[in-house]
């Protein structure tokens, strides 16, 4: 997200061990970071000056408000334009603009109009943050826009109703094990419309493909840290824009199944203590602890499953980039969010 800012020094990619599946989680935890949405104009200026000393040589190491600033601009600014994205659709602000939507779709007992409203409350909320965080070198026209909005919105009512309608039928099930199932239609619903809404929202990744540059040595990297070389994308792939796409899409259901399977299930159990029996206002205040802490923990956990920056070897693509690749033959790409 720095890339933005002057200076022809990068910083370094993350103060984690990226490698790791552990290291990408804490870096993801840093990036969803809620307390971020704090941060002042005053904080965000300063957390800009910071990084672009550091790039201009004025700064020569990374030291511990260095790495703050780097947070603070990695959670708030756009990568391509450098602008802060718009509050509510940043990613440290996932959890809090999700919180809403999910706690009144795994409401218990709703009826079709509130199946249809919470579905398509819950799309419309996917499309602004997808559109907020897309990448603005290739903007979506407000024609796709729109077309993948009704599709992703068709798609998850189809499947809710559909599915709300089905469970009743099966009358070999118990009445538990039919009460367990209902819970679990939000997820099916939202599932299978939020894979579809990325391949929606980034088609014309697939269609025109994404840069990829070759992996760097250590020695080509200080290089560039220097400035002595500048890394040039080896051009645009296809097969690289479908892995990126297609990983992006299964992280989306990956982040979704904790947070649309659990609290549900949870909540069943916990309404048939005496407990929660004697206190029925207490089940929205519970539903929403349920989902808050579910979402906190799952958002890094499931961002962390595929590197952003992912590396491939260059045969696994087209034959132009065969023989074309870096440190043992792999290029990389940026995966996106």
């Amino acid at each position: 997200m720095s890339s933005a800012l002057p200076g022809s020094r990068d910083l370094p990619v993350s103060q984690y061990d990226l490698s790791t599946y552990w290291g990408r989680v804490r870096h993801s935890a840093d990036i969803s970071d809620p307390r971020t949405l704090f941060t002042s104009s005053a904080g965000l200026e300063h957390a800009k000056q910071l990084v672009t000393s550091y790039k201009q040589g004025q700064i020569k190491d990374m030291t511990p408000d260095l790495w703050k600033a780097k947070k603070i601009i990695d959670s708030t600014l756009h990568p391509d334009n450098g602008q802060p994205v718009f509050l509510p659709f940043r990613m440290s602000c996932f959890v809090l603009s999700n919180l809403v939507v999910t706690a009144g779709m795994l409401t218990p007992g709703l009826g079709t109009a509130g199946t249809l409203v919470w579905q398509i409350t819950n799309q419309s909320l996917n499309v602004a943050i997808n559109s907020a965080n897309a990448n603005k070198s290739t903007p979506l026209s407000t024609e796709t826009l729109i077309k993948s909005y009704f599709l992703a919105v068709s798609a998850s009512c189809g499947v809710a109703l559909g599915l709300n309608a089905l469970v009743p039928r099966l009358k070999r099930l118990s009445p538990a094990a039919r009460t367990t199932l209902g819970r679990l239609v939000p997820f099916a619903a939202v599932a299978s419309a939020g894979a579809l809404n990325v391949f929606l929202m980034r088609g014309e990744e697939i269609r025109r493909g994404i840069d990829v540059f070759p992996v760097l040595s250590e020695e080509e990297k200080r290089k560039v840290e220097v400035g002595d070389i500048e890394v040039k994308s080896l051009g645009k792939s296809k097969k690289a824009a479908k892995l990126a796409v297609g990983e992006t899409a299964l992280s989306r259901v990956m982040n979704a199944t904790p947070i649309m399977v659990l609290p549900p299930l949870i909540l069943v159990r916990l309404q048939r203590t005496e407990w929660l029996k004697q206190r029925p206002r207490m089940v929205l205040p519970v539903n929403l602890g349920l989902i808050l802490t579910t979402s906190i923990f799952a958002l890094p956990l499931a961002l962390a499953v595929f590197p952003q920056r992912q590396a491939v070897n260059a045969k696994t693509l087209e034959a132009e980039f065969w023989d074309r690749g870096g440190k043992d033959g792999m290029v990389e790409f940026n995966r996106g969010i």
